[in-house]
């Protein structure tokens, strides 16, 4: 017969009455709690932060744009009859561009010059007879009525020929508004019209972009107008040519917004030649204002502010030697939200540590486990 060990028949005699639930009861009694268990700690992400730069940058989108834009048209209606120019040619100050059939212009310089001819003919003979009746005046053989005659014909004939004259030159412009030529070096950006085709005057027959200045407009929101003043340094970049940035100058600030619009118009000045420039690249602007205050603030992820009934609040982290965390709740008063973050007015000093994840599942006075440190606002 075996013999049972007196010290552990508690245990057995427990197997033998409950069967195989009785021992689970048992070994559960026999063995009991761990106290020493460790608390399992909530992890949280952090970040100290420190005062940010008073500056703001922001970026606004424009389309850049020469210095001077034409559209080229004559001033007189005619028949193309010269278009030696195409998309993409470069030209030279008063190079022709294009002409209309100048027929018709030069019989009116004709016209008018013929017509000239026969007014000086008639002042002539005018003058000639007040000077003859003026003589027979001084003689008493002609009357104060004859005089005045003569004189009135002689002044009328005067009259006619300097309207004569104007009218001349009139037709002399007329004829030369039939040739259109480059205002500048420029470039040609569009011809939409074609040879032999009837324009009237005020139709755009070439379009040009001229100037050495290129310039960026953008559109920029009303929160903002008012800190851009001209002269103001910025900096352009374009998305056809990445990877570089080029310096430029405010120089036209808008009055006024666009119809059905918040936003103005600025132009700015790049003040580099730019390799590959065209009009209609597409722009970002980077304009650098000053804070409202002029002093350095604090910008935290707005994330890391929590609110509730008694105001908001961030958690500050008080780190200890065994590398976890009590959390402090710390009130603060916050400014406005920014690209960079949500400004801390007061109640955060410079190198604080704050929780940055998670802030509604945490209360004061909580140990924490720091999971991962942001990298800070600088």
């Amino acid at each position: 017969m075996n013999t049972v060990q007196p010290h552990s028949l508690g245990c057995i005699r427990t197997f033998s009455l409950v069967g195989s639930l009785g021992i689970i009861l048992s070994f559960s009694a026999c063995q009991g709690e761990d106290p020493h268990t460790p608390e399992i700690l909530r992890p949280v992400r952090s970040q100290t932060v420190f005062f940010s730069n008073a500056e703001q940058v922001r970026t606004f989108s424009g389309v850049s744009k020469s210095g001077l834009e034409a559209s080229l048209s004559f001033k007189v209606s005619g028949t193309v009859t010269r278009l030696p120019v195409k998309v993409g040619d470069k030209v030279r100050k008063n190079q022709r561009l294009a002409e209309i059939d100048p027929k018709d212009f030069r019989l009116e310089v004709q016209r008018a010059e013929a017509s000239l001819a026969s007014a000086q003919a008639a002042s002539r003979n005018a003058r000639a007879e007040y000077a003859r009746v003026r003589a027979l005046y001084e003689n008493r053989n002609a009357s104060r009525n004859d005089l005045d005659q003569a004189r009135a014909t002689a002044e009328s004939s005067n009259a006619q020929v300097q309207s004569e004259q104007k009218s001349l030159e009139l037709a002399r412009f007329q004829l030369t508004y039939t040739r259109l030529f480059a205002p500048e070096n420029c470039s040609v950006a569009a011809v939409p019209s074609e040879v032999n085709e009837n324009v009237q005057a005020g139709q755009t027959i070439v379009e040009v972009v001229c100037g050495s200045h290129l310039e960026v407009e953008v559109a920029v929101p009303e929160n903002f107008i008012a800190k851009i003043i001209s002269k103001m340094p910025v900096t352009v970049a374009f998305d056809a040519i990445p990877d570089n940035r080029f310096p430029a100058i405010v120089t036209k600030v808008g009055v006024s917004a666009g119809k059905n619009s918040t936003t103005f118009p600025v132009t700015v000045q790049l003040q580099t030649q730019v390799p590959g420039f065209r009009s209609g690249l597409a722009s970002d602007v980077q304009f650098t204002f000053e804070g409202k205050s002029g002093e350095p603030r604090i910008l935290v992820p707005s994330v890391a502010v929590g609110e509730d009934q008694e105001g908001s609040f961030v958690f500050l982290l008080e780190e200890q030697e065994d590398g976890t965390a009590i959390v402090r709740r710390q009130p603060v008063h916050i400014g406005e939200l920014t690209p960079e973050g949500l400004e801390i007015v007061d109640g955060l000093r410079n190198g604080a540590h704050i929780v940055t994840g998670g802030v509604r599942r945490l209360h004061d006075s909580q140990p924490v486990r720091l999971m991962l440190t942001s990298s800070p606002h600088s």
